[in-house]
């Protein structure tokens, strides 16, 4: 069957596509920044060097930032910034290369930082255009296809709603077919026709020019579905089946495919494979640069707490990292009491167990430094859900849906709960609800960037807050 488009979804042509351009831009690029800087058109050996290496850097280094994900639909801020952050890192791996076999001084440093600039602004300037161009050809219907759904149930409408508002993806919805016997043929749903019962829709599609049939009916009617797939057999579409999972709370789903076998991930980690690697370095490398930065600080906090008070400087509290796996975590204590059993009492306004130093440590959140060697032994992170008392743990999780959802990543020094404000005191249900909703925001839309955020406004949010006592 000929279709009406001749791009596919995640077009494995239009993704070469991308590479090859891309290689282009480095390459073009670097010859161009070897003009401006060395007045030179001609590639000297060295220059031929560093460019063989950029390239097969490129390959490697590219897919880690997800530059090569389908960008239909995304926003250009977000494919902007896959792209600064994946060529940005392509230069930092060159010159760690450099100083590492002590080639650094054979390079220009004025060709190095014009290559950088001219090759982000090629790179970014060329995906523009052919965001343009895709545009264009969809604007005149040269990349557009026809779609039936079967199931005009509450499904059906909000798969037909999704595409309407989502016009980037081409796919026209022409009309649902349905066995509901309340309906008429003539009634529209979500101003889409209805253009049949289920058994008419084989006929209809030997009749009629339509690409795909999406199936959005409920798994209870399997048979049903077993049928259709028999009867549309001969007929050239393509068929999808979207099932019915929106009831689900959702975190991080996805469709993939393990030996062979189509699995849907209802809720998963996204702290998984290079993902993984990335936050564990992330953390380690900011952990180690802060602590050496504010270790002043750390030993003068030290001596104040055991000069202001009996007891130990530094209160380890046992709490759930990731998987739910039981850690201990560092705090400067704060308190004249050391819960950490069964039951612990959070801190209250006004709370008596605070000693008066404590309580400036805990409005200015110095109590939680100690928990940057927490990060280096990789039980946290800088960045996730703030880690709760165990006793906590237990608490709630019986109360909130989705609540140990947030063992899915490593507990964070900050997070994104805490910089809008859901902290402190969890003395209603309703905050710890809040808090654990921002967590779970956070897990789902996880990003080097994110974190990055996070950090940042934490210097100015983070510290000091009127639910910090």
């Amino acid at each position: 069957m000929k279709y009406s488009g001749f791009l596919k979804e995640h077009s494995p042509a239009l993704m070469w596509a991308l590479r090859v351009t891309d290689w282009l831009v480095l390459v073009l690029s670097c010859w161009l920044a070897m003009a401006i800087a060395i007045d030179t058109w001609t590639f000297h050996r060295i220059y031929t060097i560093g460019a063989i290496v950029a390239s097969l850097a490129s390959f490697s280094i590219y897919p880690f930032f997800s530059i090569y994900r389908a960008w239909r639909g995304a926003t250009k801020l977000e494919e902007v910034r896959a792209l600064f952050l994946g060529w940005t890192a392509l230069f930092a791996v060159l010159a760690l290369l450099a100083v590492f076999s002590k080639t650094s001084h054979d390079y220009s440093r004025l060709w190095f930082g014009t290559w950088y600039l001219i090759g982000l602004v090629g790179l970014i300037g060329s995906r523009f255009l052919l965001r343009s161009l895709l545009s264009f050809i969809r604007e005149n219907g040269l990349n557009t296809r026809s779609v039936v759904i079967i199931g005009a149930g509450e499904l059906g409408q909000r798969v037909a709603t999704t595409l309407k508002m989502e016009s980037w993806t081409g796919l026209n919805v022409v009309g649902f077919f349905d066995d509901d016997e309340n309906v008429s043929l003539a009634t529209f749903v979500r101003d889409i026709p209805l253009l049949g019962r289920v058994d008419d829709c084989p006929e209809y599609l030997h009749r009629n020019k339509v690409d795909q049939v999406w199936i959005c009916l409920p798994l209870s009617r399997e048979e049903e579905m077993r049928t259709l797939f028999q009867r549309v057999d001969d007929v050239p579409v393509d068929l999808r089946f979207v099932p019915d999972i929106f009831g689900f709370q959702l975190l991080n789903h996805s469709i993939t495919e393990i030996a062979g076998l189509p699995v849907i991930d209802l809720s998963a980690s996204p702290m998984d494979g290079i993902h993984r690697v990335v936050k564990a370095v992330e953390d380690r490398v900011l952990a180690a640069i802060i602590l050496v930065l504010i270790s002043p600080l750390l030993v003068g906090i030290a001596v104040a707490v055991r000069l202001t008070s009996p007891g130990p400087a530094v209160f380890k509290q046992r709490r759930y990292g990731i998987n739910g796996e039981e850690i201990k975590v560092y705090k400067f204590r704060s308190m004249t009491t050391q819960d950490n059993g069964t039951e612990v009492k959070q801190a209250q306004k006004g709370d008596a167990r605070i000693t008066p130093f404590g309580a400036f440590l805990r409005r200015t959140s110095l109590d939680e430094l100690p928990q940057f060697f927490n990060v280096l032994q990789g039980r946290m992170s800088i960045v996730g859900p703030r880690p709760h008392a165990v006793a906590h743990n237990e608490q709630y999780k019986g109360l909130i849906g989705g609540y140990m959802k947030r063992h899915l990543v490593k507990p964070g020094i900050t997070g994104w709960a805490q910089i809008n404000g859901w902290r402190g005191e969890t003395d209603t249900l309703d905050k710890m609800e809040k808090r654990v909703e921002f967590d779970l925001y956070y897990i789902e839309n996880w990003s080097v960037w994110f974190d990055l955020k996070i950090i940042f406004l934490t210097v100015f949010k983070g510290f000091l807050h009127k639910n910090a006592y």
